[in-house]
Formats: structure tokens, sequence, C-alpha cells
């Protein structure tokens, strides 16, 4: 299955990406700090370093290598599709009052971007940029999943944590299967990041934003541009090869 070293370099890219899901959940889990003021920052300083994570993914890797195969009228049509798509998916979850909808929007961002992550290695491109993005966003998006879905009276802890962890082994399949069925049909990959695209930016300004402002705190927004400077710090050294 992984003889080609490519593959096997892509699906462990993947695969580290995905784990910090469960790494983030395991962050909230134990999320008690000392004093309460440091406790509050931390968590909405987590939720900014998401945002930052995820427009760094649209502005430097989503939208540069989706439009490259689209003219503008496709491009636009299917990025506002994205947008229209996960406004539509929050409007159902709220008004079924499932305490998933982080995990939703979560899942709606990672398969995707496995999906691009496979194709642009198989089409020669470089996966480094694009893993870390997927890894530093999925790190604050499972925190606040599993946030989320702990105040569910029904949950129980190990088998939250157990989800989490097997939800992360769909960032290697989404990898696989771009590499080996998705790398000829560049048009489809290309619609499918501006599709994530559209629906990143809307979840980031629909359900993250609004969650990191504190009266008369200033640290947590900083979260978001260290998110972004990961970002742009990777796509400076991967334009320097």
């Amino acid at each position: 299955m992984f003889e080609d070293g490519q593959l096997l370099n892509v699906v462990l890219i993947a695969l580290a990406a995905g784990m910090t899901m469960p790494a983030g959940a395991l962050l909230a889990f134990n999320d008690s700090i000392q004093p309460r003021w440091l406790e509050q920052e931390v968590r909405h300083g987590v939720i900014a370093l998401g945002a930052g994570a995820l427009i760094s993914a649209v502005a430097l890797v989503l939208v540069p290598d989706g439009v490259a195969h689209h003219n503008v009228v496709s491009a636009s049509l299917c990025f506002v599709t994205g947008a229209l798509a996960f406004m539509a998916l929050d409007i159902y979850l709220a008004r079924h009052q499932t305490p998933a909808s982080q995990l939703a929007a979560m899942l709606s961002d990672f398969i995707p971007e496995s999906l691009a992550l496979g194709t642009t290695a198989a089409m020669g491109g470089s996966t480094l940029l694009l893993g870390i993005l997927i890894a530093v966003q999925n790190l604050p998006e499972g925190f606040n999943a599993y946030r989320e879905m702990a105040s569910s009276e029904a949950s129980n802890p190990k088998r939250l944590m157990l989800k989490f962890t097997t939800l992360a082994l769909l960032g290697p399949l989404c990898a696989w299967a771009g590499y080996m069925w998705l790398a000829d049909y560049p048009a489809l990959i290309g619609g499918i990041m501006l599709f994530a695209a559209g629906g990143i930016l809307y979840s980031v300004f629909q359900d993250m934003a609004p969650q990191i402002p504190m009266e008369n705190k200033w640290l947590p927004p900083l979260g978001a541009i260290v998110g972004f400077l990961i970002g742009m710090i990777g796509f400076m050294l991967e334009s320097a090869h």
C-alpha cells in the first residue's frame, strides 16, 4: 500500500496533523489553570490561535492553489457555495440543538484540506505548509469541540477522547484518497479547496471571532497573529526552496 515513499510521507504528515485534534481535546480536559483570569485568557487565546491559522490557510494555500485551476466565475461560485454550505450546516445544527457544531465545523475543513494534501503531493507540490496549518488549526478546534461536547450531560470523557483519536485517522485516509484518485482532476481539487476556503472564513467570523474578545483584555487576539505568523513563516520557507 505504501510502496511509494512520497505517499507514505504525505500519509504520515496527515496523521501528525490529525493527532493535534485529540491533543486539543486533552488540553480542554485538563484546562484548569490558576489564577482564574489566566485560565480565561488562555482559552480565548487558543480560540484566536485557531482563527489565525485558519485565515492563514485560506490566504496562503487554499485560495492561491484553488484559483490556479479556475476562472473568476467558477472560483467565485465554489467559494460562495462553501460559505453557504457551512451556514446551512450551522443553521441545521442550531435548530436541532446538537452539542457537536464545533466538531462538525472542524471536520468540514479537516477533510477537504486532507484531500488537498494528498493531491498536492501527487502533483509534485510541497505539503509542509498545508500540513503545519492543518495541525495548528486542529489543536484549538479540538479544544473547542471537546468543551462543547463535554457540556452534554451524556458525555463520557474517555469515550470522547477515543472518538477524537479515531476521527484523526480520517486525515491519512483522505490524504491517501487524494493522492491515489484526485490528482488527475486538478479542477475538482481546486474547487474543493475554494469550497473549503469559503466555509472556513464563514466559520471564523460566525463561530470563532465572536468568542475572542474579553472586556479590558488585549492579549487573546495576539493568538490570531501568532496563528497567521506560523503560516506566513512556512509560506516564506517553502518559497525560498
